[in-house]
């Protein structure tokens, strides 16, 4: 009878005492991109992973927490993430000529102008002209470069990254002349001399020449980047090509604790990381995951290096080029299949999208589940979509579709255009898609990523209907493609990507209701509060 009374009042005991935690936040509208795609009001995080998911009646009464959080009705989604972005490129931009939104080379010219007054750099460089943007569309030449600087090195490179402009000074030091050839690029000329404009491969003879950033510039970059990203809600960056000394620098500051970013690097196909990193394996901490390699199939459609099965519809006899051989690109997926790691290839044109398709299938015959991706996936041709349901992932940005939309089709015709940025084909094919907005390229804002996904618009309403509007995601797809799709795609979605115990507590909240405000308001949606693990980061 005692032992009975004893009992008893363990029990009692137990259901009136409620379980710690070290955080609790109530009264929110939050979409938890589980399974249900549910809602839950409320929250318990321990140890910085979602303890408990609930009502808020069910959390108060059962959870304790010295920090309670009442978000008083806000939007509250999984930690947003960026499956393609340049997180150390950006930071290292934002310590050079910034030219995105430059309206015209005369605009181009005064920027470089006033940034060199200022920073008196032995070595100009900046990024983000498009000569698209401009009245007069034509490739800019180096003469009045020349002219401004004509004994400062100056490399100005275009927004998508595939090609400079560079003065003469550029060109003396890289060695590059009129009878310079390099295959997979362009080095242009006019009456037989360099017009300053390289496309693809020429580059990298430049980049051998430019300065690297000492050790307290890439800190800054990091730190700077990591800033823009969290007031924009990012708590996990895919980082598209980054080299071992910078992989190695991101996980000293996360040790540190400086560097709070969840970074899923993809290492830059060359040598020295190969070498390195494919005997090593996979490295894997909480902030940190290095388990691919990022591979450039060809250029860009923007710079006409995307490679393409027919001629430019806008540039006769011209097909673009892969930057990486068919052979080259056979041998390194037959050496990467051979490892844990995955093989992620930038291809833009039909033609490199085509040969990349047709390498993995090759290559990953019974070889299990190993996500290998093709990063842009931009112009696909129609036959070759069906290529996508062998557990390939595209990694796609929407608002490439809204910023190439006014000349895309110039590029590829009447025809080949219902392939390009097919991002609802491209899903009903492989299940998922990973976004992300390709930044620096594009601007950081994920808002923007999913305004243009749903709408497949520009700011000002354009087009009318949206751009093959037939393209369009859900919202619901677009958050899964910013959450949980990305996280599966890079193997991670046992640890985030939703709001689910066990999970990794990083999570926003946003000022409106992302899943149901008028569509023209996306782009305006603010992040009130960024967490990482639990951990308030903005």
């Amino acid at each position: 009878m005692k032992r009975y009374i004893l009992l008893l009042s363990v029990l009692i005991f137990s259901c009136n005492t409620k379980q710690e935690a070290d955080m609790i936040v109530i009264n929110a509208n939050a979409y938890t991109v589980d399974a249900d795609f549910g809602k839950a009001e409320a929250f318990a995080i321990k140890d910085g992973k979602f303890l408990k998911i609930g009502t808020t009646q069910e959390i108060v009464d059962n959870y304790t927490a010295a920090e309670v959080i009442d978000v008083d009705g806000k939007t509250v989604v999984p930690g947003l993430i960026d499956a393609h972005c340049h997180f150390y490129g950006l930071g290292l931009n934002m310590q050079v000529v910034d030219l995105m939104g430059t309206t015209s080379y005369d605009d181009v010219l005064e920027k470089v102008v006033a940034f060199q007054e200022e920073k008196q750099a032995p070595f100009i460089t900046g990024r983000g002209w498009d000569q698209n943007d401009w009245e007069v569309k034509e490739f800019p030449t180096k003469d009045r470069l020349d002219e401004l600087f004509p004994d400062t090195p100056v490399a100005l490179k275009r927004v998508d990254g595939h090609a400079y402009l560079v003065n003469q000074k550029a060109l003396d030091m890289a060695g590059i002349t009129a009878a310079t050839k390099i295959a997979g690029g362009e080095v242009e000329l006019k009456d037989g001399k360099p017009t300053g404009i390289l496309i693809d491969n020429p580059m990298r003879l430049v980049d051998a020449v430019i300065p690297a950033p000492d050790m307290q510039t890439s800190i800054q970059a990091l730190m700077d980047a990591q800033k823009t990203c969290f007031d924009y809600g990012l708590t996990t960056v895919n980082d598209a090509g980054l080299n071992k000394s910078t992989i190695e620098l991101i996980d000293s500051l996360q040790n540190a604790g400086d560097l709070k970013m969840r970074v899923y690097a993809m290492i830059s196909n060359n040598k020295e990381n190969l070498d390195y990193y494919l005997k090593e394996g996979v490295i894997k901490t909480e902030k940190l995951n290095v388990r691919s390699v990022k591979v450039y199939g060809d250029g860009a459609l923007g710079s006409r290096g995307a490679a393409l099965k027919e001629p430019y519809s806008d540039k006769e006899g011209h097909f673009g080029a892969l930057v990486t051989s068919v052979a080259d690109v056979q041998a390194l997926a037959e050496r990467i299949a051979a490892s844990d790691y995955q093989m992620n290839t930038h291809a833009i044109g039909d033609s490199a999208n085509a040969v990349i398709l047709r390498t993995y299938m090759e290559v990953l015959k019974d070889k299990g589940d190993r996500r290998w991706k093709i990063e842009h996936a931009q112009v696909v041709d129609l036959d070759d979509f069906d290529a996508f349901s062998n557990g390939i992932i595209p990694s796609v940005q929407p608002t490439h579709a809204t910023s190439d939309m006014y000349w895309a089709e110039d590029r590829v015709g009447p025809d080949r255009i219902k392939g390009a940025y097919a991002f609802k084909k491209l899903l009903n094919k492989a299940g998922t898609v990973a976004l992300g907005t390709d930044f620096p390229v594009e601007r950081v804002s994920p808002f923007l990523t999913f305004y243009a996904a749903v709408a497949r618009q520009d700011l000002e309403n354009y087009p009318e209907g949206g751009f093959l509007p037939e393209e369009a995601l859900s919202r619901e797809e677009t958050l899964k493609g910013m959450t949980i799709w990305a996280a599966y795609s890079n193997f991670e979605e046992d640890e985030k990507g939703s709001i689910e115990e066990g999970k990794f507590a990083d999570f926003i909240v946003l000022d409106r209701d992302i899943m149901t405000v008028p569509v023209n308001e996306i782009p305006e949606v603010e992040v009130k509060e960024t967490f990482i693990g639990g951990v308030k980061v903005k």
